[in-house]
């Protein structure tokens, strides 16, 4: 009797980091297994190791998945999978049943091995699924509360649980008696897990750069953008080779590390949800954890003088300021406010009123063309995220997105290691002149493979995009479309081109 073909199916395996039952290699045993019982035959493989299952947006093995089911023509028509948890602990249990509805709806079912339902779309099976689905979500949710215990009670007993050290600090390898081991690297990590991690202090000229922030802010008086202006005058170098700039100054005279106290619970980001700042009642604080960069009464002073700055000033104190700088200097900015050391920082306004746009209107200055410039560049900046964005999207296996440097610039890495960085142009149309685009280098990315965005006339939306090898100038500049500087450039005409034009590009480098 002739053999009945075997059924091609695609495998996905995703392993975390709570079960060794869900190792990858358990896992393909066990869907071989059900493979071979009924009729499938893997030719594809799908992976997400040491992934979380809360979010779809860091697992790239499932996203490709799902891109190739909904895109081209797939290979296989059966998707495998070990249990209902490896498909996913997602929070919103229709969030799970969404993307398995996208590749049912393609013609190509999701098989659960281990499960004892079928997965037929029979009412008992489907109660049964949705059951399992919303104790996976629960699980992930319990075990937020217990690791997060855990990290609050070591940060209460002064070890630093992850993060940077930040600038002037690095961190120490311990003992979980305190017994000092190596300092580590950048992106080292502890690999015992009785081992602890504490904070030291760093090479001696950024010590010696933090003492004499607090020297010009307490004793000289002088503003946090000030402090960042002369820094970056006398070229002493921030993190990353990048610019000193507010938050960066700020950051140093109001983070108790410095005093050496351990702070844990500053920010909270939980099962996938967007970061958000906690109260400081919320705080995990451990004084006296560290070897301090500053003393105590330094650092509490600085904080007094951070605090009087503008706490004890009302709302109309603030918009007095603002009023009494706008008959100055006759016009206000974010630089002309930065300058000024008798008014409060940008960073005020926007704490008080929800953004400098605000501050303005409640004093009655600007009209639609005065705010034309903020309401740009917000627009430029969510056009090249997005692209960004669709990008990595597109190439998730190949490209990812990584933040660097003082101002957390996105960029683009390839998987052999290239860094791609993206530029909005706008254009600049004045009378009597050709239409034209402006490009601002940015200092440190001027090595990098470059995707310029070219706008169209109205600053509305990307009229061409182009691959250069890297910026061969420092300052501002201006192009037309005849301009010979453009022949430097790869032309990419669809996003799905991009690896083409990355390539090509880099050959020029």
């Amino acid at each position: 009797m002739p053999v009945d073909p075997l059924v091609p199916a695609a495998q996905y395996l995703r392993m975390s980091t709570e079960h060794q039952q869900y190792s990858l290699d358990n896992q393909q045993l066990a869907i071989q297994d059900y493979a071979n019982a009924s009729g499938f035959s893997v030719v594809q493989t799908y992976t997400d190791g040491a992934k979380s299952g809360v979010v779809l947006k860091h697992r790239k093995g499932l996203s490709q998945l799902l891109q190739d089911v909904m895109g081209a023509a797939p290979t296989y028509k059966a998707i495998l999978v070990y249990d209902v948890s490896r498909w996913g602990r997602f929070q919103d249990a229709d969030e799970a049943a969404h993307y398995e509805f996208l590749c049912k709806s393609a013609g190509i079912p999701v098989h659960y091995c281990a499960e004892i339902f079928v997965n037929d779309g029979a009412l008992p099976n489907v109660l049964m699924k949705t059951l399992k689905r919303t104790m996976a979500g629960e699980y992930s949710r319990e075990l937020g509360v217990k690791v997060l215990a855990g990290l609050k009670r070591l940060a209460s007993i002064g070890f630093k649980q992850g993060g940077s050290p930040g600038y002037g600090l690095r961190r120490m390898l311990v003992t979980s008696g305190r017994e000092p081991k190596q300092q580590l690297a950048q992106g080292d990590r502890k690999s015992i897990a009785k081992d602890r991690v504490v904070l030291v202090p760093g090479p001696t000229d950024e010590v010696e750069c933090i003492r004499e922030i607090y020297r010009m802010f307490i004793e000289e008086k002088r503003t946090v953008y000030g402090i960042a202006c002369e820094l970056n005058k006398n070229e002493v170098t921030y993190q990353g080779a990048s610019k000193w700039d507010y938050s960066a100054v700020y950051h140093i005279l109001s983070h108790p590390k410095y005093a050496g106290c351990n702070v844990f619970g500053r920010t909270s980001q939980r099962l996938g949800t967007a970061m958000v700042r906690m109260p400081k009642s919320e705080w995990v604080m451990a004084p006296g954890a560290f070897t301090p960069v500053v003393n105590e009464a330094t650092f509490q002073e600085a904080q007094r003088l951070l605090l009087n700055r503008t706490i004890s000033k009302s709302n109309e104190d603030l918009l007095d300021s603002l009023r009494s700088l706008l008959a100055l200097e006759g016009r206000l900015s974010l630089q002309v406010i930065k300058r000024c050391p008798e008014v409060p920082s940008p960073s005020a306004y926007r704490g008080r009123f929800g953004s400098l746009r605000r501050a303005y209107e409640l004093i009655g200055y600007g009209y639609p063309s005065d705010f034309g410039p903020i309401d740009l560049r917000r627009r430029t900046q969510a056009l090249r995220e997005e692209l960004i964005s669709n990008i990595q999207s597109m190439f998730p296996n190949q490209i990812r997105i990584v933040r660097q440097g003082g101002r957390w610039r996105s960029r683009l890495r390839l998987k052999g290691g290239l860094m791609v960085t993206v530029l909005v142009s706008r254009s600049i149309g004045t009378d009597g002149k050709p239409f034209r685009w402006q490009i601002d280098p940015v200092a440190h990315e001027r090595q990098y493979l470059t995707l310029i965005l070219f706008l169209n006339q109205n600053n509305t939306s990307i009229e061409k995009m182009c691959v250069f090898p890297y910026l061969d100038r420092k300052r501002r500049f201006h192009v037309t479309e005849e301009d010979v500087w453009l022949k430097r450039g790869q032309r990419l005409r669809s996003l799905s081109r991009f690896l083409e034009a990355i390539e090509i590009a880099s050959q020029r480098h």
